[in-house]
């Protein structure tokens, strides 16, 4: 059973280590991390156009002259001479108010009187007799008849009004009221008489072009200037091994002096970076970059004290030519804090800054 059971686990871990595509040939004692090959890049010189080709214009104003001329300010023609006519009065009458007639309504009269309707008209309905005296048949049915009996008409008298004598009107005249009133009357017509009159002159000055404006064209070359631009050779990202010593997989601390509540780094911070990180991200590994901070301050501004420690790291790697798929940063606040220095506990200065700490370790790169 124990040869089974072992025989299962040694398939089972060599399952896992072929499907996770460990590097070949590993040394003992070293650990691997998993690295992308970086871009290729060459440089080429072109020339670039600093000032473009153009032309320089050059213009000549219109040259004019005075000249006088005579011109005509009114036509020939004719005029009319108007003799008004003459006029008389006249007296007018008028209705001021014509004649018309005034109407009076005589209303309708009525008498009480009785009027009998008949609500339902004679009718009939069948009805079946009594048996016969002398029937000898058992079914009584057998000695009765049917009757086809009449019924009588119903009536209801009920009180009316009738017209004595209908509406009428009785139309009495209305005299109008005359009037007078004075108007001007046309006695002789006006009449008219042509007049001939002479044109007017008028000499006036202009000024006419002899020449228009005209320009000249005078082309100036084109500036350019040579620059250096790196061009992609070859595109990195695929992935491969690299032995790393195995303590740089583990938090390595990253002796930064930080100010209380600065993310800034000092002359000393960059080059404690320079001399510890930064010879192991050019060797191609991926690094993740953690900051923390101690427990003064809230959390909210101790989480973003420690994001932005952590990016101040990385903006000064990029700056120094380390490509950003090779950076993880994250910033922790007061989360991982070493000691006892905890919200409510008093604690030195020198026991504060144990917390307020940055951190790195190799990792695969994604």
């Amino acid at each position: 059973m124990k040869k089974i059971l072992f025989s299962f686990a040694f398939l089972m871990f060599s399952a896992v280590v072929f499907g996770q595509d460990l590097p070949e040939n590993p040394e003992p004692g070293k650990c691997y991390v998993r690295c992308k090959t970086p871009d290729i890049w060459k440089n080429e010189t072109v020339s670039v156009a600093v000032s473009p080709a153009y032309k320089t214009i050059i213009t000549h104003p219109a040259e004019y002259r005075t000249i006088e001329e005579k011109v005509l300010t009114k036509e020939a023609g004719e005029e009319i001479l108007l003799v008004p006519a003459v006029w008389g009065t006249q007296e007018v009458t008028y209705y001021e108010k014509e004649d018309g007639s005034k109407l009076e309504v005589q209303e309708a009269t009525f008498n009480q009187g009785f009027e009998t309707v008949e609500i339902k008209a004679a009718s009939a309905t069948w009805a079946m007799s009594e048996k016969m005296p002398d029937c000898e048949s058992n079914d009584p049915n057998d000695c009765r008849y049917w009757c086809y009996q009449p019924l009588p008409a119903e009536f209801k008298t009920m009180p009316v009004e009738k017209l004595k004598t209908d509406a009428s009107v009785v139309k009495t005249p209305v005299t109008g009221v005359k009037k007078t009133y004075k108007r001007k009357v046309m006695v002789n017509k006006p009449t008219t008489t042509i007049v001939q009159t002479k044109p007017e002159y008028k000499t006036i000055s202009k000024t006419v072009l002899v020449k228009d404006a005209w320009s000249e064209e005078t082309i100036q070359p084109a500036v350019y200037r040579s620059i250096t631009k790196q061009i992609l050779v070859k595109k990195g990202g695929l992935t491969s091994w690299k032995s790393v010593d195995c303590k740089l997989v583990n938090n390595t601390p990253l002796p930064i002096n930080w100010d209380f509540s600065s993310a800034v780094l000092n002359d000393g911070a960059k080059a404690i970076i320079d001399a510890r990180l930064l010879p192991i991200l050019n060797d191609g590994v991926a690094v993740f970059i953690e900051s923390h901070t101690d427990m003064r301050g809230t959390k909210s501004d101790n989480q973003e004290l420690s994001d932005n420690r952590a990016k101040a790291v990385t903006d000064y790697l990029i700056s120094k030519g380390i490509n950003r798929s090779q950076l993880y940063a994250k910033g922790f606040g007061e989360t991982k804090l070493l000691n006892k220095c905890s919200d409510g506990v008093v604690c030195s200065e020198a026991e504060h800054s144990v917390n307020r700490r940055t951190t790195f370790r190799v990792v695969n790169q994604k």
